[in-house]
Order: C-alpha cells, then structure tokens, then sequence
C-alpha cells in the first residue's frame, strides 16, 4: 500500500511535528499511501515509531472549491466522539511557507482498506456483514445532529441536488476535455426532472467501501475517509451513491453489477435499499433511478475532472488520464437510469 518515498521538505516537516507534540528529536519518514486521484496523502513515521497520515492539497492551478483539506479537517474534527468512526484529527496548517500547500495530520488507523466490491477470497456470509456494516454507518451519518456537532453552517440548506447538479455542469463546460453527448443529455435533463422530496443531512459525498479502513479482523468499519466533498445534502443522493456499484459493471470501474450476488452473498440493490429505508424510516424507491441518474452524471463529471488534471499535468496519480476515460461509460449509465425513471413515471 506505499510507493517509494516523495519529495516533501522532510526536515521542515519534522519541525512542525515536534512543535506540535506530535514527534521527538530524530529524522522522519514518509512513504506515499497508493489509491486516490486527489488529495496528496502520506503516511509518516516518526522517531519513536509512531504513524501519522499527512493529507495535502495536490500542486498546480485547481478548479474553484476543489481539494478542500480544511472541510476534510473539521468535519472529521467534529465526528470525533459520533457514532460514525473516523481517524483523530492531530493538526492543521494553512500556512503554505513550509510545505508549499496546506495540510493536515490525522492519526493512522491500522485495518483493512478493501479496494475491490466483490470482496475476493471471502465466504458469502463474510461480504454480507461488511455490506451490512457499510449500511449501517451511512444511516449512522445520516442521523447526526449536524447544528449538535458544529456543523449547522457546513453547507447551504435545501436544493442540494439542484446545486450540485449546476455546480458539476459548469466545471465540466468549463473544462477544455471535450463532453460525451451523454454527459450533455444529462446536463439538460436532471434539471427538468428534480425530484420534490427535499431533506437536508450531513452527507459524504464519496461514500464507498475503498473510503472505509475496516478492523483488521473484524467486520467493523474503524474509520470513514476521504471527506473533500462532504456537505450539508440530501441523504438519498449520498445513498444513491453508494449503491451506483449494483449499476456499473465490474468489468468498467468498481461495480458488482453482472456478478452472481446470490452466490457471493453480497445484497441484491432491492433489499439493500429497503434495509436503509428499515433503518430510517425514509422512503428511497419513488425516486430512485433518479438520484442514480444524478450520481452516474456526478461521478462522470468528477472523473471529466481527473480527465482535465491529466490533460494539465497535475493529477495526483499516474493513472488519472486511464481513469478519467471512464466519464463517458458512465454517463451512458446515467442516461439509461433517467430513461428508466422516466418510464417509471409514465
């Protein structure tokens, strides 16, 4: 899970450390943690052995609102003592004097960080409780308190598909990377058809089991990462999100769909859906293609953006331009779910 050592100012890096408590006297080690097109992210030893992550934002000109560390930071900071598990939260420093961006540091959680949805080399009994406990922290999330926890002016209120819906249009316009016509029927379609069901939640907004560090033996999620575009939203698009897997095939990007999930022992997306909607009382199915039709645009709109980063050369990982080539396949997904809801609705 590491890569070879990066150039960072190790010596100032060490400085702030010790200012902050965090390490004694001595050198300081660091070694890249693979997966993630985004945020720069390190894990750093320290003299006495101790592990911390650095999470930084990446170099170069960034799309307005992107890479925001600083939200990652707080809201994390403000879950700490929830019912949904995240890493303690050490530092954070806007000063960009010392490593050239701002950064934070958390605490580095030993578990498992499971990449592929199928989950490989497990009993079917084994895949069912971690889907299970995959549903568990989002309902978790979507209860708390957010005005309890601080978090009341985290996001605006109300209309958040609406704005996110505008929000992705507009950078993927602005963006040089030419747009699928999928990805164009999508712009002009989700508007006319926005759901009237609004509900304001704290929501992750990239909420998936390779953003989860589960226990190291133990099916129990011990840390939720990966919060840059968490907000105030609706939490049945923060869902819908989760459950895009069932819709994209495994054979394009970390999908289940077209698998044997009987025989895995993996939820069919039905009785996943009805178990979130068991757990909380809220009513998903109505509108469900829609806010799948939304994530699939959403999805392709951000990998449009890895797309750019690529083309501009400062994407966080050597394979953006491969990932990124993935927005139209999924904009075609999205377009078959509006397609459906529309039928739905006939």
């Amino acid at each position: 899970m590491s890569a070879a050592s990066p150039a960072l100012p190790l010596d100032v890096l060490g400085d702030y450390l010790r200012t902050q408590g965090l390490a004694d006297a001595g050198p300081i080690e660091a070694t890249v943690l693979a997966g993630g097109q985004s945020n720069p992210t390190y894990r750093l030893t320290v003299p006495d052995g101790r592990n911390y992550v650095l999470r930084t934002k990446p170099p170069g000109v960034l799309l307005a609102s992107a890479h925001a560390i600083d939200r990652e930071y707080r809201v994390m900071r403000a879950l700490q003592d929830s019912p949904v598990p995240v890493p303690r939260m050490l530092a954070y420093c806007d000063d960009d004097s010392l490593l050239g961006t701002p950064f934070f540091v958390m605490e580095f959680l030993r578990g498992r960080v499971l990449m592929d949805q199928s989950l490989p080399g497990m009993t079917p009994g084994e895949r069912r409780v971690i889907y299970q406990e995959m549903r568990r922290v989002i309902a978790a999330l979507h209860a708390v308190d957010y005005a309890a926890v601080g978090l009341a002016d985290y996001g605006k209120h109300g209309n958040y598909v609406g704005r996110q819906i505008a929000r992705w249009s507009r950078q993927c316009r602005a963006a040089t990377v030419p747009i699928t016509p999928a990805m164009e029927r999508l712009m002009d379609w989700l508007p006319q058809y926005l759901p009237q069901d609004d509900e304001t939640t704290l929501v992750h907004g990239d909420y998936r089991l390779d953003n989860l560090v589960l226990h190291p033996t133990e099916a129990r999620v011990i840390g939720v990462l990966d919060w840059e575009l968490s907000t105030l939203g609706h939490p049945l698009a923060d869902l819908a999100y989760l459950c895009m897997a069932w819709r994209i095939p495994s054979t394009l990007w970390r999908g289940i769909g077209g698998l044997d999930l009987t025989a895995l022992g993996i939820p069919q997306e039905q009785d996943y859906v009805a178990g979130y909607e068991q757990a909380t009382g809220r009513q998903a199915a109505e509108h469900w293609d829609f806010y799948l039709a939304y994530n699939l645009f959403r999805m392709a709109a951000i990998l449009h953006g890895i797309a750019q980063r690529a083309r501009d050369g400062n994407a966080a990982s050597a394979d953006a331009e491969q990932t990124g080539a993935k927005a139209g396949p999924l904009a075609e997904l999205g377009w078959q779910a509006a397609q459906r809801y529309m039928a739905s609705r006939r």
